[in-house]
């Protein structure tokens, strides 16, 4: 029998699922927020509940939710405590974390992976690439991955673009760049394939998405965390099949819990993954809720009960688009503070379906923007079909008012070709 009534308690490190978070607490559960950072302390103040210190209130915490990876230790000592935790583990997190180490457990499950080698010196990889010309994609290790503006991926045949590119990290990043791995580059279409994981098995349906990640239409302008994706649900796929189901056993012998995608590079030659995300993915969560028809609170349960169940999930699609703000996306204090720093989320007309908080707080029923970031808002559409799901997400934005915002304005443009494609090679 489903319980009425929950405490969840969120652990995190920027913030991150404050949406999530808000979500829950509004289907009438007791809702307690935890922000690490100092810089995001005030990130949902006002939308929930807030505690300074987690730990003080694991007891009274029905459910744990970590939602970063780097938890993965405390995670696992809250399960041997007989916790219901959504989060990491060890394992998952250097899934995530080591690129090599995520590349190497994907071939010990048969998966077929592209070439790569790891490299700690930017010389060595320069002659490297000097020796053996090619395509190929700088790809950062560790916690400077966050920085997405650093994955670089060639154009030139011969790898020369690369080489100017490593040179000059090396002038410029040399001392935070401790690991990183040039991988070669294959072309296609650029896919993510999830699922969530009940700590026994993969919960249908499947959840496939298109990021996009640079920051101007047409994929100009530096790489971002994300300026948006398209998605749907499905209950079969054959990338997923030939990935992450592979690895089904490995994460059940882990209990992992929470939710698992892994981003490829697919063609008409084949299935090319090329990196693990092993927590929720921002946006991503948000525009997932937006295709879930089951109070999310309640999902979230079953989720961390072990419960098998079969998520309900809307036909068709679901689009979301980042709005942000400067210093977006980019870190820069005195940039926030001049344009951005309690700038007011106004609304033309009183609605808010389809918007998702990111770095606000509710001040006299006012929506301000706080944190650092520049994330105040993700909005999202749904449809039976991809425009119809773009046109109601842009129609939202059109309610919106904010000083100095930005966002893309094609998100789920690739869809047309790109579905084309994976029809053609069997994929869809």
């Amino acid at each position: 029998m489903q319980p009425q009534h929950l405490t969840f308690l969120f652990v995190s490190r920027h913030g991150d699922s404050i949406d999530l978070a808000w979500a829950v607490a509004k289907e009438g559960h007791t809702v307690l927020v935890f922000i690490e950072m100092e810089s995001e302390k005030t990130v949902g103040d006002g939308f929930v509940e807030k505690v300074d210190n987690w730990e003080m209130h694991t007891d009274q915490a029905d459910i744990i939710v970590f939602d970063y990876i780097g938890e993965g230790e405390r995670a696992n000592a809250l399960r041997a405590q007989g916790k219901l935790v959504i989060g990491g583990t060890p394992y998952t997190d250097t899934l995530e974390n080591d690129r090599s180490f995520g590349q190497e457990q994907l071939k010990k499950h048969g998966v077929k992976i592209l070439p790569y080698h790891t490299f700690h010196t930017f010389e060595s990889a320069v002659q490297h690439v000097r020796g053996n010309p090619n395509k190929y994609v700088i790809k950062p290790s560790g916690e400077v991955q966050d920085y997405k503006q650093l994955l670089f991926v060639g154009n030139e045949d011969d790898g020369s673009d690369i080489i100017r590119i490593l040179q000059a990290y090396e002038r410029t990043w040399g001392n935070e760049i401790e690991e990183f791995q040039l991988q070669r580059r294959a072309s296609g279409v650029e896919i993510g394939i999830g699922a969530f994981f009940n700590g026994k098995k993969f919960i249908d349906p499947i959840n496939v998405n298109f990021e996009h990640k640079k920051l101007f239409p047409g994929e100009l302008g530096v790489s971002t965390g994300e300026m948006g994706t398209s998605m749907f649900w499905t209950s079969h796929n054959p990338i997923f099949e030939a990935t992450l189901r592979k690895m089904e056993a490995t994460f059940a012998r882990e209990e992992y819990v929470g939710y698992i995608d892994i981003n490829c590079i697919v063609n008409g030659n084949g299935i090319y993954p090329l990196e693990f995300t092993c927590r929720f993915g921002y946006p991503t969560i948000s525009i997932q809720r937006a295709g879930i028809t089951e109070p999310i609170g309640m999902m979230l349960w079953k989720l961390a009960s072990g419960i098998d169940f079969q998520l309900k999930t809307k036909r068709g699609f679901q689009v979301g688009v980042m709005v942000v703000v400067p210093p977006f996306p980019y870190s820069d204090q005195k940039t926030f503070d001049v344009f951005s720093q309690d700038a007011v989320v106004v609304f033309k007309k009183e609605s808010r379906e389809g918007i998702h908080i990111q770095d606000l707080q509710l001040i006299n029923d006012e929506w301000l923007i706080t944190g650092v970031y520049g994330i105040p808002l993700i909005v999202t559409g749904t449809g039976t079909t991809m425009k119809e799901a773009q046109r109601q997400a842009y129609s939202r934005i059109q309610n919106i008012l904010i000083p100095n915002m930005y966002y893309r304005t094609d998100i789920g443009d690739r869809w047309v070709e790109d579905g084309d494609k994976l029809h053609s090679w069997g994929y869809l």
